[in-house]
């Protein structure tokens, strides 16, 4: 029986005890509730698992059949089974639409850096490629789930989660223009908020005109808040170059800086000229070819972050330009940027519904705050 199942699924076939009901049910195809070890043992044979890495077992477990890549939509299982499960998700099952929001951000996650053709499309490649299946290991080893940061982390959803509620004023979970200018205490520019608008570094999935979704939410904050990794690179130099024929020139590094130029001026900082910040550009990338700036140079350099927050995000590019020899050391002691922000976002955001519930007396209902308290 299914209940008996999981067992099976770790000890025998060594895979993450939480694909037990998937497994389970690419074996009772008739779905008679039950699975006999003559079935278990055809389905191990003529499906050649036994000479399969974890991967592909993984891939062929999840996967629709007659078909040669996996969806956001095969993970749902999976998902489902994490969160009745794992015992550090045990406290979200009382709050339905708030399991169904973790397992949503964790699969949008998981595309966003895997799926790296971007087409919601993962091929055996790809996952072969990735960090997943040995995360999935961990997860299922791991009681404290927020000891995961790669996907899985919990307090990574409730950031992503309240930082998408905050901007989503009237809460249709769609987002405009207006909203997203909001986001980060306005640090963004207008012009790029635009260029992300036009869908030019990924299609929205909200099939609304001008609304972006949560996923398309997911993807711009990892991007935004994690400007070091390969994914964020692609997804901004999508965004300046405006021609899109593979180079950044000067004119369009121009064109994002003089809103940046304009912004320092309005707040009586002393504006740094558009000369100096170029040569600032070439000396952290040393583009191959004088006079460009390719994917791959940007790829190539440690730096690549900081450029785009100098073109766009008002806050960052001064932090950068004051920064301090100390909190460059602090910052190298964690994982990833993404890592230190969410860490230090849970952080604050744990404190102001702390002090909320102590002045208010009681926890007033999600609904009406700007957090959801999970």
């Amino acid at each position: 029986r299914y209940t008996e199942f999981k067992l099976v699924t770790r000890e025998v076939c060594k895979l993450p005890s939480f694909f037990s009901s998937a497994l389970f049910r690419r074996i009772d195809v008739e779905c008679y509730g039950i699975v006999t070890r003559d079935a278990f043992l055809k389905y191990w044979a003529e499906s050649s698992m036994l000479t399969m890495d974890m991967a592909t077992q993984v891939f062929e477990i999840l996967k629709q059949p007659n078909r040669r890549y996996l969806t956001k939509a095969d993970f749902k299982p999976v998902l489902e089974e994490l969160l009745a499960t794992h015992p550090g998700l045990e406290f979200l099952q009382g709050t339905p639409e708030f399991q169904e929001k973790y397992a949503e951000t964790v699969i949008y996650r998981i595309f966003y850096y895997i799926n790296r053709s971007g087409n919601g499309r993962l091929t055996l490649r790809e996952l072969k490629r990735s960090n997943l299946i040995f995360v999935m290991q961990q997860v299922d080893e791991e009681e404290e789930i927020n000891k995961i940061l790669r996907y899985f982390s919990y307090e990574h959803f409730y950031v992503i989660y309240c930082k998408f509620w905050e901007l989503d004023t009237d809460h249709d979970y769609l987002l405009d223009r207006e909203n997203l200018i909001r986001y980060g205490n306005h640090c963004l520019t207008y012009r790029i908020v635009d260029r992300i608008f036009s869908q030019v570094p990924k299609k929205f999935s909200s099939n609304v005109e001008g609304k972006m979704s949560y996923e398309d939410f997911v993807y711009f904050i990892l991007a935004e808040e994690d400007k070091s990794s390969e994914p964020s690179l692609e997804y901004w130099f999508k965004c300046i170059d405006l021609d899109g024929n593979g180079v950044l020139t000067s004119s369009e590094l121009q064109y994002f800086y003089e809103e940046q130029l304009h912004r320092m001026s309005c707040m009586s900082q002393e504006p740094v000229l558009f000369e100096d910040i170029l040569c600032q550009i070439v000396d952290m990338i040393s583009p191959e070819r004088e006079g460009y700036i390719t994917l791959h140079d940007l790829k190539r350099s440690k730096l690549s972050g900081n450029i785009f927050n100098i073109l766009f995000n008002l806050n960052k590019f001064m932090a950068f330009e004051s920064r301090d020899p100390f909190l460059i050391h602090q910052v190298g002691l964690m994982n990833t940027e993404w890592d230190r922000f969410a860490h230090r976002e849970y952080v604050r955001l744990s404190m102001e519904e702390d002090s909320e519930a102590a002045s208010n007396g009681n926890v007033e209902s999600w609904e009406e705050s700007l957090e959801a308290p999970f």
